[in-house]
């Protein structure tokens, strides 16, 4: 299979699901990392209104944070409805400082519990980074 620089794939796993995520640098990562979550969930956005978003996460290394952040977009879509398709991060020491633009959701087919850091690692590759993520379902 031909990689492009950044991306996602589903790949099976026995009980839960996940996802393969490859791209440049570590902000490439959480971004597509992000986009397969929303992907995996069914999740699509309403026309309409945008809302803004800024999440300040802190994490020692690049799996708390990748986990931290998923954990939040989680979060935000079962509290109040909303998810997100733009994406512009900042990464200073062991702080990320994620500015999101998205709408409310419109639809949300597969109700994803919890992400893990079950065997998470980020690793270099030929694309720069790649993980693989599970989720809880």
């Amino acid at each position: 299979m031909e990689h492009t620089s950044a991306g996602f794939r589903e790949i099976e796993h026995t009980a839960d699901w996940q996802i393969n995520v490859w791209a440049p640098d570590l902000t490439g990562l959480l971004e597509q990392a992000a986009r397969g979550l929303y992907s995996l969930a069914g999740a699509r956005l309403e026309e309409g209104p945008r809302r803004l978003r800024v999440l300040e996460i802190k994490g020692e290394d690049a799996e708390t944070l990748l986990v931290r952040f998923l954990s939040e977009l989680l979060y935000i879509a079962e509290q109040e409805n909303l998810g997100f398709d733009e994406y512009d991060f900042n990464l200073r020491d062991k702080t990320l400082t994620a500015q999101l633009s998205g709408a409310q959701l419109a639809s949300w087919s597969k109700e994803i519990k919890a992400v893990t850091y079950h065997n998470i690692k980020v690793q270099s590759s030929p694309q720069g980074l790649e993980v693989n993520i599970v989720f809880d379902v």
